[in-house]
């Protein structure tokens, strides 16, 4: 494909970026409800519609060599494997060998009113 072929013309950049914009405003009013699913598929999926946008319309990855759309997959597939591997790991607070970072248990035991935020005199 030539150049002249790969362009848009600005009314289309205008017309997606009002897309865009209107998902924002449905993605921030979400989670005002206050239901969780709603605000789960607000932040989350619209998220993923607006990405998917931008890469299409403005990245142009739909008219690039298949190659590069299968390199983008195969790294957001690694990503997610790596995050759903970790996870587990990484956002419980106990186990064997599992150590509590003191910040953490400072927290805790501040919430649980044992300590105070005053600063101690010496």
């Amino acid at each position: 494909m030539s150049e002249e072929e790969h362009q848009h013309p600005t009314s289309h950049y205008v017309k997606i970026w009002a897309i865009l914009l209107v998902l924002l405003a449905v993605s921030v009013t979400g989670p005002m409800l206050e239901i969780q699913w709603v605000t789960l598929l607000t932040a989350f999926g619209i998220a993923g519609v607006k990405a998917y946008m931008v890469a299409v319309k403005f990245m142009h990855i739909d008219q690039t060599p298949r190659f590069v759309t299968y390199l983008v997959t195969t790294t957001l597939v690694f990503m997610l494997l790596f995050f759903a591997g970790t996870a587990p790991d990484v956002m419980k607070d106990h186990g064997t060998n599992w150590e509590k970072p003191a910040w953490i248990a400072a927290e805790a035991a501040y919430a649980a009113g044992e300590v105070s935020h005053e600063p101690e005199h010496h």
